[in-house]
Parts: structure tokens; C-alpha cells; sequence
């Protein structure tokens, strides 16, 4: 049981890393620091957006950009932190 939680808990923590990395390649982006020209970057930001839009566009659906700026990676990112730390303790009890 103790494998399980290790497994679930490294894959949200990997998650929540691919959300931090999806986040500052839009910015990167955004003020033209890199370019989706590239084939190696748009690449690896089709991927990000790939397995990171399902969850963010729901939360965006409930919490919508307030002044322009988008809260739900930050909304995501605390769920999931709030997950990873109780899964070990309705697991193992």
C-alpha cells in the first residue's frame, strides 16, 4: 500500500510540475522571449497543453479570469497539493 501511495503522490507532484513549467512557457511566449516556430517548443508546449487544459479548463469553466489574469493554475495547484497530502493519510490511515 505504501508503493501505491508513493506512486500516486510522485505522479501529482509530477503534474504539478508540468503545470508550473506549461505556465512560464506561456509567458516566455507571450513577451516573445521564445517562439512557437521552433519545432522543439511548440513540441513540448503541445504536449503541456495537452495534459494540462482537461483539468485547468474545468476549473476555468467554475473560476473565470479575474482582470485578466487566469487564477486557475493557482486553484489547480493548491487542490492538488491539498490531494497529495491527504492521500497518505486515507491510504495509510
Amino acid at each position: 500500500m505504501v508503493a501505491l501511495v508513493n506512486l500516486i503522490t510522485t505522479v501529482i507532484q509530477l503534474y504539478i510540475w508540468a503545470l508550473l513549467i506549461s505556465i512560464i512557457l506561456t509567458w516566455l511566449v507571450q513577451f516573445n522571449v521564445i517562439n512557437t516556430s521552433n519545432r522543439f517548443v511548440y513540441t513540448v508546449g503541445d504536449f503541456l497543453y495537452k495534459i494540462t487544459e482537461p483539468l485547468l479548463g474545468r476549473v476555468r469553466a467554475i473560476i473565470p479570469a479575474i482582470g485578466g489574469i487566469d487564477l486557475s493554475p493557482i486553484v489547480v495547484i493548491l487542490l492538488l497539493a491539498f490531494v497529495k497530502q491527504l492521500i497518505p493519510e486515507l491510504l495509510l490511515g
